[in-house]
């Protein structure tokens, strides 16, 4: 028989509790003595093409073997043409589409691990989405996700707001025991139901018979809860919130999902972890260079990384903000104008903690005896090291404890946190 309160704290059941009364702030404040620190995590599912993102520029073979994708390299800045890789001066260049991200590398707060993925070589984007969600690459059937492990070494519950997804359904990160809640729209004060009818199956009936047993049991646990913080998000008018000057979210679902984090971090309501998704980066057929579906997707996710920087304002010292993707492209172009799905990609980090302004990580020269399966960008870096080392730099756990079942804890390269 499936646990009624590990059922609810699973996602089958998210319950849209968005804000945080006044109790939940003294709360906070009483067990922390001060501000949280907060993750946030995009997962850019499709599997972005690392290799367009962020280009190595020394090699020719790139061109070659991309003919049609390929861009030339420019200055160091966008200038009045936005047809040209962005040289950073360190081998690498930066596509033109993620222009916006080109001042924080230069302040410093933003940087690159390239190289970035799984071990597991599996090309099945539901495989390895669950796989980098679990932390477990090549096991299926992992219970919880890493994020929600990573709320529970943040100490006992002190706010409903601690982890909260800014999806329509609670994604795999944050299943597990911890509570999380799968948030749409502030303004709306739905109640969601991501739809988790495998666990319902699990239970041996339906759904709406698992729901019709579990909901006295919900508004009793959580109805007190719901209450206060619908109540003091009315007090916080989150119908009526403005971003600051400059922040100029794009109006997309993930522009729309920072706007409202960026809120919920600069309304004290507690928030550590946020989660946020970007889709769209299957760029199997008529990939573009300057234009096309990779560079539609890149301007959006860069614009609203910009903006929801530029929003947090003096808030910006706690928070950290990482990107991640279930695996790259294939180095060569195929016949459609895309590139298929391949092995390693990189990422970004974005955080005053941030060792920004470099690219960490490496790319091979792109010879056939340096590619994984003779077509692949290699992972050089396990992606369980780089969440490793953000989550308990950032939150400041014990780094020699692994998030992740199985995985003995590995330094990287280089320091991607201070």
């Amino acid at each position: 028989m499936l646990d009624r309160r590990a059922f609810l704290k699973s996602g089958a059941i998210a319950l849209i509790t968005v804000g945080a009364g006044p109790t939940f702030l003294e709360r906070a404040a009483r067990a922390n003595g001060r501000r949280p620190k907060v993750l946030v995590t995009i997962f850019q599912r499709g599997a972005m093409d690392g290799l367009a993102a962020v280009p190595p520029l020394t090699d020719p073979r790139l061109q070659s073997l991309r003919p049609r994708l390929h861009l030339p390299a420019g200055g160091s800045s966008l200038g009045r043409s936005r047809d040209r890789v962005v040289d950073l001066g360190n081998g690498y260049g930066l596509h033109p589409a993620f222009g916006d991200l080109l001042p924080l590398y230069r302040e410093g707060v933003l940087g690159v691990v390239h190289g970035v993925g799984s071990p597991s070589s599996t090309r099945s984007h539901f495989d390895a989405q669950d796989y980098m969600e679990t932390g477990t690459p090549g096991r299926k059937g992992t219970p919880d996700g890493w994020l929600n492990r990573v709320v529970g070494r943040l100490g006992h519950d002190t706010t409903p707001f601690r982890a909260v997804s800014l999806t329509p359904a609670l994604p795999r990160s944050l299943y597990g025991n911890e509570p999380a809640l799968a948030v749409t729209n502030l303004r709306t004060f739905d109640v969601e139901l991501p739809g988790n009818h495998s666990a319902a199956q699990a239970a041996g009936q339906g759904f709406e018979a698992l729901y019709e047993q579990t909901s006295q049991d919900l508004l009793r646990d959580t109805g007190a809860e719901t209450f206060e913080a619908v109540e003091t998000l009315k007090a916080l008018d989150v119908r009526n919130y403005r971003p600051a000057s400059g922040a100029d979210y794009p109006s997309s679902p993930l522009g729309r999902a920072l706007m409202q984090i960026a809120f919920l971090v600069k309304s004290d309501v507690g928030l550590q972890v946020a989660f946020a998704e970007s889709g769209g980066w299957d760029t199997h057929v008529q990939q573009g260079s300057d234009r096309g579906s990779f560079a539609a997707r890149a301007g959006d996710l860069a614009r609203s990384i910009s903006a929801f920087w530029h929003d947090l304002g003096r808030h910006r010292a706690e928070v950290t903000l990482m990107t991640m993707t279930e695996f790259g492209r294939t180095v060569a172009e195929n016949g459609t104008g895309g590139t298929d799905h391949g092995h390693g990609s990189c990422l970004f980090l974005l955080g005053g903690e941030v060792e920004g302004g470099r690219v960490h990580g490496s790319v091979p020269k792109l010879a056939p005896e340096n590619l994984f399966e003779g077509r692949d960008l290699p992972v050089g870096l396990d992606f369980r090291t780089v969440f490793q080392e953000v989550a308990t730099k950032h939150f400041r756990l014990d780094p020699g404890k692994s998030l992740f079942p199985g995985w003995a804890v590995e330094a990287p390269p280089s320091h991607l946190l201070g």
